[in-house]
C-alpha cells in the first residue's frame, strides 16, 4: 500500500486542475499527515477514476490541490448489494466498513420485527464507507440508503435483481432452529451459476421471524441460502456472504 494520503473528493478531476477539499480533509493533510506545500497526494472521486495531486495551499481550515496525471481509469465492482439489519454501533459500522472492503456497490440497512437498533446514522455511516473506500483503494464509495422496513423494501423490489436470503432455519417449530427439515441449500451451489445483478440479504441476531420466512420464501425472486452447519453472528455473515459472492460469481474469480 502507498504511504502518499489518499482522499474521495466530489469536484470533477482532470489533469492541471485545482480542487479544494473539505475542512476535515483540510485538517488531516496539514495536521495529521503534516504535509506541505508540493507534497503527495492520490484523490478519486467515483467518475473520473484515479490522479495524482499536489497540495498547492493550504490554512488552518482549507486546502487545495494541483491536480497531475490520471494514475487509473474508473472501474466499477460487481452489481451486488448488501442488505442488512442494524445493529449495535461498533457492529453496525464494522458490516458497513467491511461491505466496502468487499467491494458492495450499495448498502441497505434493513429494519425487521427483530432487529436490535432504535436508529441508524446514514450520514455517519456514510463516512465510515468513504474511509473504507480510501483505505481498500476502492475507485468508488457504495451508497448508503436509509433504512428502511422490510415489508415496505419488498413491496418495492424489481424481480430482475435475485435476492439471496440467508436463512439457517429449518421447518420443524418443536426443534432447535427448526431442526432439518426445510432447510435451504448451500450457498455456494447457488451463487456459483448466478448470473443477474443481486443483493445479499442478511437478518438480525435471532433471525427473520416466522412471518418473514413465510414471506419471503414466497417470493420469486429470493432465494434462499444456508451458510453452513454453524450459527454465524449477523456480522460474521455479512461477511462471509460477501465473500463467497466475490469468490464465485464477482470480482475474485477474475
Amino acid at each position: 500500500m502507498s504511504a502518499t494520503p489518499r482522499l474521495y473528493v466530489t469536484p470533477d478531476l482532470g489533469e492541471g486542475l485545482e480542487i479544494p477539499v473539505d475542512s476535515d480533509q483540510a485538517h488531516y493533510l496539514t495536521r495529521v499527515m503534516r504535509l506541505a506545500a508540493g507534497d503527495p497526494v492520490r484523490v478519486f472521486n467515483g467518475r473520473h477514476g484515479e490522479f495524482d495531486a499536489s497540495l498547492a495551499a493550504s490554512t488552518k481550515s482549507t486546502a487545495t490541490l494541483k491536480l497531475g496525471q490520471q494514475t487509473r481509469q474508473q472501474q466499477g465492482v460487481p452489481d451486488v448489494w448488501l442488505l442488512f439489519a442494524p445493529l449495535k454501533k461498533a457492529r453496525t459500522d464494522f458490516v458497513v466498513e467491511k461491505a466496502t472492503e468487499l467491494g458492495a456497490s450499495e448498502i441497505l440497512p434493513v429494519l425487521t420485527e427483530r432487529t436490535d437498533a432504535d436508529t441508524v446514522r446514514t450520514d455517519r455511516l456514510q463516512r465510515i464507507a468513504i474511509e473504507a473506500a480510501e483505505q481498500a483503494e476502492r475507485l468508488d464509495v457504495p451508497r448508503i440508503h436509509e433504512a428502511a422496513k422490510l415489508p415496505a423494501l419488498l413491496a418495492s423490489w424489481k424481480p430482475d435483481r435475485v435476492l439471496i436470503y440467508a436463512d439457517e432455519a429449518g421447518e420443524d417449530a418443536a426443534k432447535p432452529w427448526g431442526g432439518e427439515a426445510g432447510r435451504a441449500a448451500p450457498a455456494a451451489s447457488g451463487l456459483e451459476v448466478l448470473k443477474a445483478p443481486a443483493a445479499i440479504l442478511i437478518g438480525p441476531e435471532g433471525g427473520f421471524s416466522p412471518a418473514e420466512r413465510k414471506r419471503l420464501r414466497e417470493l420469486p425472486y429470493v432465494r434462499p441460502v444456508s451458510l453452513g452447519p454453524r450459527i454465524l453472528r449477523a456480522e460474521t455473515a455479512a461477511v462471509a456472504a460477501l465473500a463467497l459472492y466475490q469468490a464465485l460469481a464477482g470480482d475474485w474469480r477474475s
